[in-house]
């Protein structure tokens, strides 16, 4: 078994020193819906069986559900979490051709290719460690977060679409495992910096610090942790400059980091919403969208020189949770936890939001993880 586990590792070295930018951002696809404007894929999260509900989305950004697609496992539930059940951005996650969805019910990742609204099923891995609920890719490296018993973070090697799980690449992040209420006590995000030299955990109130990993074809160096006091780091996106956008749940504000070659952050600014529950981010072009469960809303803002200027809020349906834009940055859709809804919007030339309707994700309240092609 040693032998064997020795042979695996250095397979993984070998093939993630060659190919560490083999699989880009996702990218437009062949369509099989009944148009050619693109899809978009939603988790329940559902307990009782998590699927992948796939949607074809038209010419005008409106969307039509395609297809159901289980994906082996079962959605979790944190502990006093109403709307998010997770509690966590990144719960779905997609690269080229690949789609990796998290079992937190199940401690398992699902692993889909994906042609068009199709998806196929390739995989069912364990997570490396208890309730999975964010996935961080970058070329053949793909690291998952797990939230229970004081949270992980477990590599694996990227092999077409198949997953190999790399023992040496987890790392245990030392959080007080029982800490309460759990949905503001687990950590909130993995994600790659923008070069993949580095890993990002936000740990929500656990610490309130974000944890900067380095990482390289060995796996996960000694982290460095930047505290974030009283401020609940819950998710992340990144500018064209790599600057780190961070939606905090404390202050209901959205912070700009730099990250410097040693991982430690620099704050630069702190912006407030004046919305509640600000916990998600997403970034098209030079615009960011900043999700607020407590108000219902969703907060816009123009991202200029590493500086934010607010182009006000929308409306949504109750529960606001996770966002993506389509590639072609057209449009934003959102989900909304309390209704199982997804939100539609179109994006204007300066980043404004228009909203032109909804759609119903059969069996998703408190779901979380949508991806928009």
């Amino acid at each position: 078994m040693k032998a064997g586990k020795t042979l695996i590792a250095g397979a993984a070295v070998a093939a993630a020193a060659a190919g560490l930018g083999v699989a880009g951002p996702a990218q437009a696809q062949v369509q099989h819906g009944r148009t050619a404007g693109g899809a978009v894929f939603v988790q329940t999260d559902n307990p009782d069986g998590n699927s992948v509900v796939a949607f074809d989305r038209s010419a005008d950004g409106t969307l039509r559900q395609a297809r159901t697609y289980p994906t082996g496992g079962r959605g979790g539930v944190l502990a006093g979490s109403q709307v998010d059940h997770l509690a966590s951005q990144g719960a779905l996650a997609r690269s080229g051709n690949t789609l990796f969805a998290v079992n937190a019910g199940s401690d398992t990742i699902s692993v889909f290719g994906v042609r068009g609204d199709r998806l196929h099923r390739t995989q069912v891995v364990g997570s490396g460690g208890a309730f999975p609920v964010s996935v961080a890719v970058h070329g053949s490296m793909v690291y998952v977060l797990n939230a229970r018993n004081g949270g992980s973070i477990q590599g694996f090697l990227r092999l077409g679409d198949r997953l190999v799980r790399v023992p040496g690449w987890h790392r245990g992040l030392g959080l007080d495992a029982d800490q309460t209420p759990e949905f503001t006590s687990t950590p909130g995000q993995v994600a790659f910096t923008p070069d993949g030299t580095k890993l990002v955990v936000t740990t929500k109130a656990n610490g309130n610090a974000i944890m900067v990993f380095p990482v390289s074809p060995l796996g996960p160096g000694r982290a460095v942790t930047t505290p974030d006091a009283g401020n609940v780091p819950f998710a992340v996106t990144f500018d064209p400059a790599g600057r780190m956008q961070v939606a905090e749940a404390g202050p209901n504000a959205v912070a700009i980091f730099t990250v410097g070659r040693d991982g430690s952050l620099q704050l630069r600014s702190r912006t407030a919403t004046g919305q509640r529950g600000t916990c998600w981010i997403v970034r098209s072009g030079h615009s960011v969208y900043v999700s607020n469960a407590g108000s219902a809303t969703v907060s816009q803002y123009r991202s200029e020189r590493g500086e934010l200027t607010s182009a006000g809020t929308v409306p949504t349906d109750p529960g606001t949770v996770d966002a993506s834009a389509s590639s072609d940055g057209r449009f934003l859709y959102v989900q909304t936890g309390q209704t199982g809804t997804v939100d539609e919007f179109r994006i204007g030339p300066a980043g404004s939001l228009t909203a032109i309707g909804s759609v119903t994700v059969p069996g998703s309240v408190g779901g979380e993880g949508i991806v928009a092609s």
